[in-house]
């Protein structure tokens, strides 16, 4: 008996440093990297709207480095664009105590709450990435936040965000359209066009900001002004949703 037990034994430790040989740092380095290249194939497959294939290469990128906070906020999105609300929080959850500073996973749940109608927690993760050193763009932060306050009918401290948005970067057209958007909504045509004209004059146009220049001189009974904003928008943005729109609005101006 004592033969059979000192025969097995070199065989067991040689099964162990086998084991310990296969996780060396250079094999985790790989191991990484496949898991960044296959969550990268999954977002590109998400992207194109393949979700089985993205599925696929995420579930490998998980397996692959289990521990990596991008995998997890990937498959975050993809349940979400799978309806699968429970899975795609839990994944966000399980990115964020892996990498609870990482400002683009911090983003990326605030959308997903106010898509969900968590406006508070929503806002609450949107300004806590507008107040990270590491964000390079706070203005986008503070106009989302803005957008998910507006959805809640929270229109006034939405106001007060697209603002802030502005104060921080004047050139921030989202914010400007979203501002005047909600002024003009609100009946206030006079800054509605001062806040387009001065955006316009100061930084160019973008196709939102026409299309909503052509809306407010219309309420405003400025025809003129109307056809400026509407001839920019056909010349300098041809067939963009908006130049459709434009049309669409001149078969039905009532």
């Amino acid at each position: 008996m004592s033969k059979q037990v000192n025969s097995v034994a070199p065989w067991c430790a040689l099964a162990l440093l086998a084991a310990c040989a296969s996780f060396t740092p250079q094999h985790a380095s790989k191991m990484r990297d496949a898991a960044a290249y296959n969550t990268q194939l999954g977002i590109d497959y998400m992207s194109q709207g393949d979700l089985q294939r993205a599925k696929d290469k995420l579930d490998k990128a998980l397996a692959q480095n289990p521990d990596s906070a991008d995998v997890h906020g990937a498959r975050a999105a993809l349940f979400q664009r799978l309806g699968d609300a429970g899975k795609a929080d839990a994944e966000f959850r399980t990115a964020l105590r892996l990498a609870p500073h990482d400002p683009r996973i911090v983003n990326n749940y605030a959308v997903y709450l106010c898509q969900n109608g968590r406006t508070d927690e929503g806002v609450k993760r949107f300004l806590e990435v507008a107040h990270n050193a590491l964000y390079p763009t706070p203005e986008a932060a503070y106009t989302n936040a803005g957008v998910c306050l507006r959805a809640a009918k929270h229109d006034d401290v939405a106001r007060a965000n697209f603002m802030q948005a502005l104060q921080l970067h004047p050139n921030y057209a989202e914010a400007a359209f979203q501002l005047a958007n909600l002024q003009f909504e609100h009946g206030e045509l006079g800054p509605a066009r001062a806040g387009i004209d001065s955006f316009l004059g100061s930084f160019g146009a973008t196709p939102d900001l026409l299309l909503l220049g052509v809306r407010v001189a219309r309420a405003q009974g400025d025809r003129l002004a109307a056809q400026r904003y509407a001839r920019r928008l056909q010349l300098d943005f041809p067939g963009t949703d908006q130049a459709h729109a434009l049309a669409a609005l001149d078969n039905n101006p009532g």
